[in-house]
C-alpha cells in the first residue's frame, strides 16, 4: 500500500498487483484528478447536503474505511498551488469545514488555524496554554508543537469525522460556554478507534459504541492534573493522538459488562484493551500506548488508546 501525503491530505493507494502498481507520479496524478472532480464548498454539517460525486474519497477513508474527514494544515498548504486550485484560496487560508459528497455521504476537509494564531496561550477567548516544547526543548519530533488547531463552533461541532465519531467527542472538557473552541486531533487515532470497535464485534463482544471520556486536553487543562498518580506533563492527549474510552451498551453512560459476568470492572476494560492490541497486530502503523484503568467513584473502568508510534503498555496487562 502506497501513501501520498500532501499538506495533511493523505491518500492510501492500493495497487492491484506489482505488475500494475502505479508510479508515484501517476498515483499523484490520479488522486489529483479525483480531487479535481469535487465541488468543495463551506458546509454547516447539520444542514448542508452532499456535493458532487467525488470518486477519490474511498482512498481517504483509512484502514477502517470509516473516516469521514481529513485535516489540512494551512502552514504546509500555503505554498502548494494544487491545493489552491482544488479548494480555492479561502479554503487554504481560512479555517473551516468543507464538504464534498459521494454515494456514501459527505466527506469533510477541515482547514486548521495555524499554531501561530495562539497568542499568550489563547486563541481569542479560548484558553489553550503552553505546550511542553514551548517551555523546554522537545525530546523528540513526536513531542513538538502541533501544526495547528481545528476550529470548532457551536454549528460545526457535530461534523462527522468518521462513522461513529464527531468533532465534539474529542473536545477538552472545560470552558463550556466559550466558542469557538480549538482542538488538536489526528486521523490515525480516529481510524484506530473505529478499528477497535469493529474488532470487538469480530470477537463476539457486544459493542454499541465507544464513548470518549477524554480526548484532546489543552496544556492548561492537562496541567491541572499533573502530579503523582495523575496526568503526566507531556501527556499524549495534548497532541491529539490519544483518547480514554469505554464501551457503552444501552442508556447508562458507563463501561458495560463486556464479559457478561454480572460485574463491571477491569476485566471488562481488559477485553477492550485486548481488542486494541489485536488492531495493532493487524495494523503496525497504528501502534501506540494501551493502558487499563480501574473504576473510581467518578467514573467506570476505561482504556487509554493512543497512536504515539511506539509500543507502550500499562495497567492490567
Amino acid at each position: 500500500m502506497g501513501v501520498l501525503a500532501c499538506a495533511g491530505l493523505v491518500a492510501f493507494v492500493r495497487p492491484s498487483s506489482p505488475a500494475t502498481a502505479m508510479s508515484r507520479a501517476s498515483a499523484r496524478s490520479a488522486t489529483t484528478a479525483a480531487l479535481r472532480a469535487a465541488r468543495v464548498t463551506p458546509a454547516a454539517p447539520a444542514a448542508h447536503g452532499a456535493g458532487a460525486p467525488f470518486p477519490g474519497l474511498d482512498s481517504l477513508r483509512g484502514a477502517s474505511r470509516k473516516l469521514r474527514a481529513r485535516f489540512l494544515s494551512p502552514g504546509r498548504a500555503a505554498g502548494l498551488t494544487v491545493l489552491r486550485e482544488l479548494f480555492g484560496d479561502s479554503a487554504v487560508s481560512r479555517a473551516g469545514v468543507y464538504a464534498a459528497g459521494d454515494s456514501s455521504g459527505a466527506f469533510h476537509f477541515i482547514t486548521m488555524r495555524p499554531f501561530a494564531d495562539k497568542v499568550k496561550g489563547r486563541i481569542g477567548s479560548y484558553r489553550i496554554g503552553f505546550f511542553p516544547a514551548e517551555q523546554h526543548a522537545a525530546r523528540s519530533k513526536a513531542y513538538g508543537n502541533p501544526e495547528g488547531f481545528l476550529e470548532v463552533t457551536s454549528s460545526n461541532a457535530d461534523t462527522p469525522i468518521s462513522d461513529h465519531f464527531r468533532l465534539r467527542d474529542f473536545l477538552t472538557k472545560d470552558q463550556v460556554n466559550v466558542w469557538p473552541k480549538y482542538l488538536v486531533l489526528r486521523e490515525p487515532l480516529v481510524d484506530k478507534l473505529e478499528l477497535v470497535l469493529n474488532e470487538l464485534r469480530t470477537m463476539g463482544v457486544e459493542a454499541g459504541r465507544l464513548q470518549v471520556m477524554s480526548g484532546f486536553r489543552t496544556p492548561q487543562y492537562n496541567q491541572q492534573g499533573v502530579g503523582a498518580g495523575g496526568r503526566v506533563q507531556d501527556s499524549r492527549h495534548q497532541y491529539g493522538d490519544a483518547a480514554d474510552v469505554y464501551v457503552v451498551n444501552g442508556a447508562r453512560d458507563w463501561m458495560s459488562d463486556l464479559n457478561r459476568d454480572g460485574l463491571v470492572n477491569t476485566r471488562d476494560a481488559q477485553i477492550l484493551a485486548d481488542a486494541a492490541a489485536r488492531v495493532e497486530g493487524k495494523h503496525p502503523d497504528l501502534v501506540g500506548g494501551i493502558g487499563v484503568y480501574k473504576a473510581t467513584s467518578a467514573h467506570g473502568p476505561f482504556v487509554h488508546i493512543d497512536v504515539r508510534g511506539t509500543r507502550a503498555r500499562w495497567g492490567a496487562f
